[in-house]
């Protein structure tokens, strides 16, 4: 039986970018921010980070600095997924060397693969890797997901810890608890399906909700793990028109733009990413309003 990597909410969290480069003083004030509402572990160069819009260097020295900084205070999680292999393993290993606690790997996107490319690639990396691997299917990103039974391969490696599930497909996430529950587990990828994933035996969520609201969700989940599921699903709806609004436009595009308007000053988004559209700027200031943000 393994054990996961953690449990309850953890932040993929945004890149502060000023004049270009990262801002580390703004992203140590973020991390703080996680870790003072509650947040079980930081995701560093996620898809939330704009970690695909940097360079390798900058990559290496956002976990580096990440580690350094919470200081055994919270789980590292660092994002070194690559569509190529030797990439992601040059990533993983690096990230292995800066202390990091766990790696999120996103499945190949673009060139993408079969089934059996899903379980060599991800086994080649685990196999040259000491630190637990929580594996990325997120389909709307990549154009490929895995099978049950590519996760149901995956989970027999030591390495191999679980998955941050967005594709939503929920036939998907119970035939492989149903098969490995003990070996493979399941964190919500989006944060409308971190009450329901949880009420069927998942163990969290990595969030982008928890950028700005980590109190909350760090509670919401735990909730869900301590069985109340009718007053985490207060939580879950009170939020959920805000959740949704995080989403009007491409992540991150508009959860930077609520740091921005909550006074985090975490800086620009690297093109292409680019402002929020006039109409959905003002939809998100409505959501954030309403739940007293802004």
């Amino acid at each position: 039986m393994k054990t996961p990597v953690f449990k309850g909410s953890a932040t993929a969290i945004v890149t502060p970018f000023q004049g270009g480069k990262i801002d580390f003083k703004k992203l140590g004030e973020l991390i703080d921010f996680q870790i003072a509402g509650g947040t079980s572990a930081i995701v560093i160069n996620g898809t939330t980070g704009e970690c695909s819009t940097q360079t390798l260097e900058e990559s290496t020295a956002a976990i580096d600095f990440s580690v350094k900084h919470i200081n055994s205070r919270v789980k590292v999680i660092a994002g070194t997924g690559s569509n190529d292999t030797q990439s992601a393993l040059f990533m993983s290993q690096a990230a292995e060397k800066s202390g990091a606690d766990a790696l999120m790997m996103v499945s190949p996107y673009y060139n993408k693969t079969s089934q059996r490319g899903l379980v060599k690639h991800f086994t080649f990396i685990a196999d040259r890797v000491n630190l637990p691997i929580i594996l990325y299917n997120v389909p709307s990103r990549t154009g490929l997901s895995f099978s049950a039974d590519t996760y149901k391969e995956l989970a027999k490696h030591p390495n191999i810890n679980g998955s941050k599930e967005a594709s939503s497909d929920f036939k998907l996430i119970g035939s492989t608890l149903a098969a490995c529950a003990d070996d493979f587990f399941f964190w919500s990828g989006n944060d409308e399906d971190t009450v329901p994933l949880m009420s069927i035996g998942g163990l969290g969520v990595i969030s982008v909700l928890a950028n700005i609201i980590p109190a909350q969700v760090a509670q919401m989940a735990k909730l869900c793990l301590d069985g109340d599921f009718k007053a985490a699903s207060e939580i879950h709806l009170k939020y959920f028109d805000l959740t949704d609004k995080l989403f009007i436009e491409v992540n991150p595009i508009p959860v930077k733009t609520a740091l921005n308007l909550m006074g985090k000053n975490v800086g620009e988004l690297r093109m292409p990413l680019c402002d929020m559209a006039p109409e959905n700027l003002e939809k998100l200031k409505k959501a954030m309003s309403s739940v007293g943000l802004i």
